[in-house]
């Protein structure tokens, strides 16, 4: 086991040595972009606002606070030497709320996935489709005013998309009769968190990282920013982008429902169809709600982000749920992301309890249990 009071302690001197003399080399670089960057930032701001792309959130007025819950979701994968033990795992928690208001939830909502599955190239493929199928799933039935998803809203088509192609071509795998057998549901449910037709409901989603430009693209900023980046260091308090449409992906967005068994392709094309339209029609804007934090990228349903009203709902609801100098990030979904990120370190764990639990009921050599059991590597992921 490595100690990570000493990284290097495994590392060869003269290898470190050469990557700490690189590493200076490539700071020196990101310096001078970054020097070169604020010298132009108060040019790009007026821009901005010659632009009419910058906005600040007392224009919208104060709504009441809405209630709110995030969601995260993670998956891993615990490749042992006869079998892989695969996990996923959706979350989802309430926000913080004034002490007059009742809470929804006593405690996080979450849904789950565990199986032993054959050893198979594409198991983490469809395993990631159920993790974020149930992640929609939860987010859809919140019963929050402002549901926020830890992730962009295009990563849901490509992992179902990816699924759909490959767990009808892995039948052996639960997890693949575990995606067939639930697509539908996870469709509706991504064709509801983009839809947000209801004016009392707003699903939104804050991707931690992305590299579209939509802004950069309209300004015709240098490439070597993205958006999130640059108006970062360009927003004040307070202030947020006017919503554009997301960037359009150079093919057509698509989901690739013919594998599935022949009773389910007629709703799931259906679903495809709807599914493609929302995401065309969806829009992105940039908030910094305090001076600690980064700006937020926020991609929701031009019907939300084009209505001031609806816009204000989820400005404060953000706003409020920022209050934590300590988190760069709204608080449900830091706690969510907290605790999704514990599946991974916890799976080495649940296998040692169902290592114990063969054990105890083999009637012959212990060892082979252990062997049969013994771990070689982990993969795990979330969004």
């Amino acid at each position: 086991m490595s100690d990570p009071q000493r990284p290097f302690a495994d590392l060869p001197a003269a290898l470190v040595e050469e990557v700490l003399e690189q590493t200076a080399l490539v700071s020196d670089i990101i310096l001078s972009e970054f020097t070169q960057f604020k010298k132009e930032r108060k040019t790009m701001r007026e821009a901005l606002k010659a632009k009419g792309l910058l906005r600040h959130e007392s224009s919208l007025g104060y709504p009441p606070l809405p209630t709110t819950c995030g969601t995260d979701g993670s998956y891993a994968i615990e490749r042992l030497l006869s079998t892989d033990l695969a996990a996923a795992a959706a979350v989802a928690v309430e926000g913080l709320t004034p002490p007059s208001e009742k809470r929804f939830w006593d405690e996080p909502r979450h849904s789950t996935f565990i199986a032993a599955e054959r050893h198979e190239a594409e198991t983490a493929t469809i395993l990631r489709a159920v993790m974020l199928g149930r992640e929609l799933e939860l987010a859809t039935k919140a019963p929050h005013d402002l549901v926020m998803l830890d992730m962009t809203l295009t990563l849901p088509i490509i992992y179902l998309n990816q699924a759909l192609n490959q767990a009808p071509l892995c039948p052996l795998l639960k997890c693949s009769h575990e995606f067939v057998n639930n697509c539908l549901g996870y469709l509706k449910a991504y064709a509801t968190t983009l839809r947000c037709t209801r004016s009392d409901k707003h699903f939104i989603a804050l991707p931690k990282y992305s590299s579209r430009r939509e802004i950069g693209f309209e300004m015709q900023w240098p490439t070597n920013q993205d958006d999130r980046g640059a108006l970062t260091l360009i927003l004040e308090p307070g202030e947020f982008t006017r919503a554009m449409p997301l960037e359009k992906p150079q093919q057509a967005w698509h989901l690739y429902v013919n594998r599935l068994p022949s009773s389910l392709v007629s709703e799931a094309q259906a679903l495809a169809s709807d599914i493609t339209e929302a995401l065309n029609q969806t829009h992105v804007f940039h908030y910094k709600p305090h001076a600690w934090l980064p700006a937020l990228r926020i991609e929701t349903s031009a019907d939300a982000a084009k209505n001031d009203y609806r816009l204000a709902a989820i400005i404060q609801g953000l706003k409020h749920q920022c209050a934590a100098p300590g988190m760069l990030e709204p608080y449900p979904l830091c706690l969510a992301d907290r605790t999704v990120k514990a599946l991974a370190r916890s799976l080495p764990m649940f296998r040692q309890v169902a290592t114990q639990h063969m054990a105890e009921q083999y009637d012959g050599d212990v060892g082979e249990v252990f062997f049969a059991m013994h771990g070689y590597r982990s993969d795990s992921g979330g969004q």
